[in-house]
């Protein structure tokens, strides 16, 4: 999901814009940690103003502040105790509480580290611009503070310049703190995001490999389909048919759907798995297995004339191989469905460093098919053509000069 869009606001920083406008009227909770940070926050500050105040009533004469007006001490530590009680508002006002409580930078001395807790928030939590507007404000805080809270024991311009360089520590210390968050806040998000696009390249990887399976068992089971088609048409045209030979058509029939079934079993159980994008499970053909496709299709009596005068055929890529038997397989399988009887001839030829083409042909059929023929889904040559163009190779089909109908394919063979 998508968060809602937030408006930009001038005074938060690019991290904080992703966070909805009423999150800080719901009063955000705060982690553990927060807890600790703004106890200890809050313990400082409160011990501070009690030293700050013991050393403005001490009659010491070498202290650091003079005491002055009993009643402005006692303003001033209840002015401090008010501060620090705003430290666990911070969080959620840090601009707000700076800015109402800048005033009191001109005088109050037991306030002065509760306010630079909250500059620190500032700091921390609004962009540098904000920051810098804050620390030039007090920087002109300062030098009435100075005049206003002179030091015995220093000279005004050695006074003020401390004023400075605790301001710009505390600014440095902010920023460097801002800028770590904001680096693992980016690195999160990037590791977040490389996570997100790596299950997307792993679940696209294993897309394209459940399609590709899907394509070796159309070509798998069409096959076979088309001879359990091809023998049951024969019993059903020859019911007369003697005793052996019926017996030997129905065994044929009982080992293609056997083979069909095996064959379907294995690519489902492909299809289950999660798949680590390993090859898919057999049926993995190659050259080799060739001859035994082409008996396959004579022994349910297709007229194949083969021609292989494919050099080194040992020496073929497995995947070369395998589109090849792919090719040849729906070339049988066509020419079974809508061309029954007519004789098909298959040629392979090349070698390394030329190619591999693969030929198929028959007769163009003429009239329609003894019972209607078998259905089609139209998508055997498309798996075809979109095989070879994924091996780098050529693909043609159709009717040719002659009026046949011919499939041929080149498909290339590194030397």
């Amino acid at each position: 999901m998508t968060s809602p869009a937030v408006p930009e606001h001038p005074w938060l920083l690019p991290g904080e814009l992703a966070v909805p406008a009423d999150r800080d009227r719901r009063h955000p909770r705060r982690t553990t940690r927060d807890w600790i940070v703004d106890s200890v926050a809050f313990l400082i500050a409160l011990v501070w103003v009690l030293l700050a105040t013991a050393d403005a009533l001490s009659p010491d004469p070498t202290m650091t502040i003079p005491p002055p007006h009993g009643w402005i001490t006692g303003a001033d530590a209840v002015l401090g105790l008010v501060c620090s009680g705003l430290l666990w508002l911070r969080r959620r006002w840090p601009l707000g509480l700076v800015l109402g409580t800048l005033p009191l930078t001109l005088f109050s001395f037991a306030a002065s580290v509760p306010l630079l807790i909250l500059y620190f928030t500032v700091v921390v939590h609004r962009r540098t611009a904000v920051a810098v507007a804050v620390t030039a404000v007090g920087l002109v805080t300062n030098l009435v503070y100075a005049w206003l809270r002179p030091d015995p024991g220093m000279p005004y311009w050695v006074a003020v310049s401390w004023g400075v360089v605790i301001s710009f520590g505390v600014l440095a210390w902010g920023m460097f703190v801002r800028a770590r968050r904001q680096l693992i806040v980016s690195l999160r998000d990037r590791a977040e995001r490389a996570e997100a696009e790596q299950q997307l390249r792993v679940a696209q990887a294993r897309h394209l490999e459940r399609t590709r399976i899907a394509r070796e068992m159309h070509d798998v089971l069409a096959h076979r389909i088309s001879l359990l088609s091809l023998h049951a048409g024969a019993l059903e045209f020859r019911p007369d048919a003697p005793a052996d030979e019926v017996a030997r058509a129905a065994g044929v029939i009982r080992g293609s759907a056997h083979a069909a079934l095996q064959d379907l079993r294995e690519v489902i159980g492909v299809l289950r798995a999660e798949g680590n994008g390993d090859a898919p499970e057999p049926p993995q053909p190659t050259l080799a297995d060739l001859p035994a496709l082409i008996a396959e299709s004579r022994a349910a009596g297709v007229r194949v004339n083969a021609s292989d005068t494919v050099v080194a055929p040992a020496e073929a890529p497995t995947a070369l191989g395998r589109a090849a038997y792919r090719i040849v397989q729906e070339g049988l399988t066509n020419a079974r469905k809508h061309a029954t009887g007519a004789a098909v001839t298959v040629d392979l030829t090349g070698g390394p460093g030329t190619g591999l083409t693969v030929a198929i042909r028959n007769r163009w059929p003429v009239g329609a098919p003894a019972g209607g023929g078998l259905p089609g889904a139209g998508t055997g040559l498309v798996g075809i053509s979109e095989r070879v163009t994924l091996a780098g190779g050529r693909l043609a089909y159709g009717r040719d000069d002659a009026g046949d109908f011919r499939l041929a394919a080149w498909l290339p063979w590194p030397a």
